[in-house]
């Protein structure tokens, strides 16, 4: 989203908020899994589709884009901290690309990288402590699942967020977002279901939260 959408005030709570997830993320992450050159170019791999996947976008409203956003693969490949830190790259791509205005990094960010990543890795912790540990439990919550609560969760945040700050009228937001999220929500879905399951099939040294012996074997 542009920048000038949001007050200065609004802007400084994100950088906070930002930075202090950034820190614990840079702190947390599993460096020793990049050392591996597999495991860097999918890394990298992951950071190219999200840049690719962002940039496949529609202007809702003047400033207001909407995509689907694919952080839930990455968090379920990486963990929170490196999906955080792959994110944060694939937006700074967005930025040096010209594709949206630098003012717009600190609320796209949070909005767009740190909390869908920080809901997907806490249904993860709900899944594992309460449900069975199987495979299409695995699939169908924690991707399926996760992918249509993210989009449910940051469209509520981002509407009333935009109405709290007179950005645009709840009338303009219902019409032009709201009437159409429908549409939005199952392909969010879709994408993080199917790739995450052909990725457990055919790569699961891929996706770091999945493993064999906890979800397949003796099941």
């Amino acid at each position: 989203m542009s920048g000038s959408l949001f007050h200065p005030y609004w802007q400084v709570l994100f950088a906070g908020l930002f930075f202090f997830a950034l820190w614990f993320a840079l702190r947390w992450a599993n460096w020793s899994r990049l050392r591996e050159k597999s495991q860097q170019h999918v890394f990298l791999g992951a950071v190219v589709f999200l840049f690719f996947l962002w940039n496949m976008r529609v202007e809702l409203l003047p400033g207001f884009y909407w995509h689907l956003s694919g952080m839930v693969i990455v968090t379920l490949m990486f963990g929170w901290s490196l999906a955080l830190v792959a994110g944060s790259l694939a937006l700074l791509g967005i930025m040096l690309a010209g594709l949206n205005d630098w003012s717009g990094w600190f609320p796209s960010v949070v909005l767009c990288v740190l909390i869908p990543a920080s809901i997907t890795q806490a249904l993860l912790g709900i899944t594992r402590v309460n449900a069975p540990k199987h495979f299409f439990v695995y699939v169908l919550v924690n991707a399926f699942l996760a992918g249509g609560l993210v989009f449910v969760i940051m469209a509520s945040l981002i509407t009333g967020g935009l109405v709290l700050m007179d950005a645009y009228p709840w009338w303009d937001l219902r019409h032009n977002f709201l009437n159409v999220s429908p549409m939005m929500f199952f392909p969010e879905c879709m994408l993080n279901g199917w790739i995450i399951a052909m990725l457990v099939g055919f790569k699961p040294d891929w996706v770091g939260s999945f493993s064999d012996e906890e979800y397949l074997h003796g099941k």
